[in-house]
This record gives structure tokens, sequence and C-alpha cells, in this order.
């Protein structure tokens, strides 16, 4: 497994898949290896760990953004050559040079698609050349292609006429997580409406508070996240918190406290536009938290007739108004949210991994 920051899953879907998939492999009687970034830690070092029975390989890269991830993903392909393993799953299409080199070993070479990684607001005219270039890069060099969403399949079906591996992510059913957390930060279960997303521009946090800020909502929102390389917009949302009912948490690492989080709020606002499956909507989901989210068809793909929409500010206001004019109707929507998740499930997406891996070893 490589092109990300690895496990224990703290940053985003990629990892999350790692995460989940990786030791249920395990448990299938495969090895697998991860390879992980070092973290910012002075006093963390390169080496080697085991992480739910998956060996660890720790590297460095450059702390840069337009460098960072392949740069790990570099050394992680020099060191996974030397070892040779059956097959290689490559997170990221924005690795896709590097390919070359494992499948020069004979390296069978999968890549997970990620979203439509060029239309992110961080990266300049030369880094979306980049990765429309990259995309192609993969299509050309991977043995096979993993898509998280129908939607990431429609694209490279039409601009590249291929096939790729629809493999969704799984949804944790949270069931109930409790609430002896929540008195901590000052909440009530039930009596907040919750963000979870990094501070990047298409996903849309300052959308989403400017929403909020223009509904007559009396409950507080909650904003979980931040962002490396993104100090402007992170400026833009503080400033915008700072005018009303906004608690900034900044990044949770406590997975019993986000949790909490998501199981305990009124609504949850997905502002995510560009990825496939979203990871932190799948958990608002399965925690039983009522949608919110941004219009576009990775979205309605996954939530379906138990979601509630929104483009501009105005249109999430009114979504905010009406979810607290009727908190009993809100929570039941969420509820039904549940029932709809028997397609994401993690023991079936680790099976078609597992498939998959076999088919490229025949």
């Amino acid at each position: 497994m490589i092109g990300t920051r690895g496990v224990p899953a703290r940053y985003g879907g990629f990892e999350t898949c790692i995460e989940e998939v990786g030791y249920r492999l395990v448990k299938l009687g495969h090895e697998v290896t991860v390879y992980c970034r070092r973290t910012e830690d002075p006093d963390a070092g390169d080496g080697f760990g085991e992480y739910q029975g998956m060996r660890l390989v720790t590297l460095p890269a450059l702390r840069r953004k337009s460098l960072e991830t392949l740069s790990h993903t570099a050394l992680s392909v020099l060191h996974a050559v030397k070892h040779r393993p059956d097959v290689a799953f490559v997170f990221n299409a924005a690795n896709a040079p590097l390919l070359p080199i494992l499948r020069a070993r004979r390296i069978p070479v999968v890549t997970h698609v990620d979203g439509l990684e060029w239309k992110r607001a961080k990266w300049g005219a030369l880094g979306r050349r980049y990765y429309r270039g990259a995309e192609a890069l993969a299509v050309r060099w991977s043995d096979a292609l993993i898509a998280d969403a129908v939607g990431i399949q429609d694209y490279y079906s039409r601009r590249f006429h291929v096939p790729t591996d629809y493999i969704p992510y799984g949804a944790p059913i949270l069931g109930n997580p409790g609430t002896e957390r929540l008195a901590g930060l000052g909440l009530a279960s039930r009596d907040y409406h919750l963000v979870v997303a990094r501070f990047e521009p298409e996903n849309h946090v300052d959308l989403a508070v400017e929403g909020y800020l223009e509904s007559g909502a009396e409950r507080p929102l909650v904003v979980v996240g931040a962002a490396p390389y993104a100090d402007r917009y992170t400026a833009r949302i503080k400033a915008l918190a700072a005018r009303g009912n906004v608690r900034l948490l900044g990044s949770v690492w406590d997975q019993d406290l986000l949790d909490q989080l998501y199981g305990n709020a009124l609504t949850y606002i997905h502002g995510h536009s560009v990825g496939g499956t979203n990871p932190s909507l799948l958990r608002a989901m399965g925690a039983g938290a009522a949608t919110s989210a941004f219009d576009v068809s990775f979205n309605r793909e996954v939530l379906g007739e138990h979601g509630r929409y929104f483009t501009r500010p105005s249109e999430l206001a009114a979504l905010c108004d009406a979810a607290e004019a009727d908190p009993a109707a809100t929570t039941d929507r969420g509820r039904d949210q549940v029932a709809s998740l028997g397609r994401y499930e993690w023991d079936g997406v680790a099976e078609k991994y597992e498939q998959l891996a076999l088919r490229l070893n025949r």
C-alpha cells in the first residue's frame, strides 16, 4: 500500500481505506506492507513497525505542498522494488510517473485514482496540468484502476475509454457512541450542527459557516478540521466564525470523541465537491446524523433521497432553519440513512481488493 500518509488513519479517505482494508487482508491470511510518511514530530524517525498486523515502513518526505506526496512515494517505490511484493496498490493518480519503476520489476500495479484532483483550488495552473497528465499516465501504466464512486468511473470511461474496478469505501455503523465526552466541549446531544473537513476551498467550509450565519439557527455550529498550506483560507473561516455562534475545534484525532460528535449532531453539513465516495460522509450517515450536502453527483450517489442539498449559503440557511423547526423529523431522517448503507461494507471492500490482487497474480 503506497502513496499516502499511512496508518493509523488520521487524515483522509485513502488512509482510512488502507487501515480498514489492510487489517482485513491480514485476517484473510495475507502479508500487508503499508508505506507511511514520517510525521512532523522531530523525535519520530524512519524505520519499521507493525499496526493491526500490517507491516509499516516509515520514510521521510519533502515538506512542500507540490512535492510532499511524490517525494515520499518515490522513496517508497524504491524500497518496494527491492522486496518484490505480489501486488502494489498505489493510491492517488498523482504518483503515476513512478509506476514504470514497479512495472520494470514485473510488479502488478493497481492505482486507486482520487477524485478530480485537478479541480482543487490549492493547485495553480501548473499543478492542474500535472494532475491531468498524471491521470493519463495512470491509465497507461496501471494493470488495473480502482474508482471509489460511479462518478469517477464515468469520468475515466468518458475521458480515457477504459474500465475501472468500482470499489467504494465502507461505512462504519456507530450505533450508540455515547455522550459523555460532549460535556467537556459544552455541547449536548442533538443540540448542534457539525462540519468535519479539511480547510480547502472545494470542501466549502466557508460556505457552510456563511450559510449557518444567514440562518436563524439557535444551536451552535461545530467545525472540526484544519489544513496545512491553507493559511489564507483558514483565516477567512476564522473571520467568519467570529461573527456568530461557531465553534472551531481544530483537528480532532481522538476517534471516540469524533464518533460522539458525529453521533449526536442534529445535522451534519458536508461541503465536499470534487472527491469520490467520502469517508466523512459515510461516517456521518453511519452515525445517524441527518446530512445536508453540497449538490454534486458524488454526494447524491451516496445520500440519495435521504440527503438535503445546497450550493449557496441561502440554501443551506434554509436547511438549518428547517432542521431546527422540526428536530424530531430531522433525527428520524438521520436514522433512515443508516438503513441505506448495506452497499458500503468494509468486509466486502476488502474481499474485492483481495479478488483484484489474485486476478493480477494468475
